[in-house]
């Protein structure tokens, strides 16, 4: 009897197969986006304009602290998050000129002409054990009350929203430029530690 030689599969093609598998699936496969912050750090103010940080008044610093639980404290007092932003803006606006809120100073800004903007600052601490989403979430209202207050004085002054302006025409980025310096983002983030 005469023994059948057993055929060799040609595997030579198999790495090819595999890598085209691979290419397919990492093209063809949908990532989660992951939640986080988009944040431009301004630039360095030139010297005329830095601030001495010994001269920030108590009054001018909007303490918002998040524990280790995700409870929300603002000025030392329990808040829901939902009221933050709201807080947030009078904060920054100070409309009756509460001596309990942020001060003004005078300011001269492209556009506006002299005006009083506020010196305020957001200081916001979180505790180590705070959760990422809770975190995420008051950093979003904080951005949210800035960026109303800036839609509401450029609507006000020149009929069209801040979000609205284009950064790559040339005059709209001036305007940007100007809404900043009325109402910066001036939030200060500290090294999370245990809060109580």
């Amino acid at each position: 009897m005469a023994r059948r030689a057993v055929q060799e599969i040609n595997a030579g093609s198999m790495a090819d197969i595999a890598f085209l598998l691979l290419i397919f699936f990492l093209v063809a496969t949908t990532m989660d986006i992951d939640t986080g912050l988009s944040r431009l750090l301004p630039p360095m103010p030139e010297d005329e304009e830095q601030e001495d940080d010994s001269e920030i008044r108590e009054r001018n610093v909007f303490v918002v602290l998040i524990n280790r639980d995700d409870q929300l404290f603002v000025e030392k007092e329990v808040v829901d998050i939902s009221e933050l932003k709201q807080m947030t803006k009078e904060f920054f606006v100070n409309p009756e000129d509460d001596a309990t809120l942020s001060e003004k100073r005078e300011l001269t800004v492209d556009y506006f002409g002299t005006m009083m903007v506020s010196k305020g600052v957001i200081s916001l601490r979180n505790d180590i054990g705070t959760s990422y989403g809770k975190y995420i979430a008051v950093q979003n209202e904080i951005a949210a009350a800035v960026n109303e207050l800036r839609n509401e004085i450029c609507m006000q002054r020149f009929g069209k929203k801040y979000d609205d302006l284009d950064p790559l025409n040339e005059a709209e980025k001036d305007l940007i430029d100007a809404v900043k310096k009325v109402y910066p983002m001036a939030i200060s983030e500290a090294e999370p530690k245990e809060i109580k």
